[in-house]
């Protein structure tokens, strides 16, 4: 039996290879980087090279989804069309609802949901892609992350997508320090970023969470411009070649 079609049906070692497959989409796919500090979450995004004429504001790997939670994909751009637009909807729905904005766990909670949905039915296939998302809850930044299976969880730090995801999680898990302020967190986000990106400031994307005055669960994300983010590339590469410079001293 091909028990790599057939999405509701586990292998004689209880795999699904479907969902394996769909994980395999999320590490052809950008990188995505998510840092946790004190009073602000950063998402930072690999921008893939893009044709000379397109448009690249048609191209974004950061969504709002709604006023509370800013959302990183890495994986199919089609998929995750579809997975925010649910997303939305059924914050608004929620809003509707309760009268009250929903909380980054439960719009977490709910894209997992959705994600596990589309692994246990025939007739459709797991969305290919792995979520992260920021936001605020009780006035404390959060972190939280989806993949392809359903599963999710909150973290302090990580990154998806891309080949080399592993050595970025390593470094993140290496370099990671508790109640971070902002610029700290960018500089790391940057610096995990740059262990795949070659050409800087040009292909990266990144966006800054804060709370919002006066509400325990609002925030306000903002998008940094391509040259304060050339001003920490150029920072962080200076430090790192000093570093270099001071090992090379040494070893003399």
């Amino acid at each position: 039996m091909s028990y790599d079609r057939a999405i509701t049906v586990f292998s004689p070692d209880g795999h699904l290879f479907q969902v394996e497959y769909a994980m395999e989409a999320v590490k052809r796919g950008s990188s995505v980087v998510g840092v946790r500090g004190s009073s602000c979450c950063v998402l930072a995004v690999e921008k893939r090279a893009i044709a000379k004429l397109q448009d690249p504001r048609t191209i974004r790997k950061i969504a709002s989804v709604d006023e509370n939670v800013t959302l990183g994909f890495a994986g199919l751009t089609a998929d995750a069309r579809v997975l925010i637009d649910k997303a939305r909807m059924e914050c608004q729905s929620y809003r509707l609802t309760c009268e009250d904005a929903p909380s980054i766990e439960y719009v977490a909670r709910y894209i997992a949901r959705t994600q596990q949905r589309y692994t246990q039915r025939g007739g459709v296939r797991p969305f290919g892609i792995s979520t992260m998302m920021a936001g605020f809850s009780g006035g404390k930044p959060q972190l939280y992350l989806t993949d392809p299976a359903g599963t999710y969880s909150s973290w302090k730090a990580n990154a998806i997508g891309g080949r080399n995801d592993k050595s970025m999680r390593e470094f993140l898990e290496k370099s990671y320090e508790p109640d971070m302020d902002e610029s700290a967190c960018v500089k790391l986000a940057v610096r995990a970023l740059l262990e795949v990106v070659d050409s800087g400031a040009k292909n990266m994307e990144i966006c800054v969470v804060k709370g919002k005055e006066g509400s325990l669960g609002g925030s306000v994300s903002s998008t940094m411009k391509e040259e304060d983010i050339e001003v920490v590339v150029k920072e962080v590469e200076a430090e790192a070649e000093a570093a270099k410079q001071a090992e090379g001293g040494g070893d003399e």
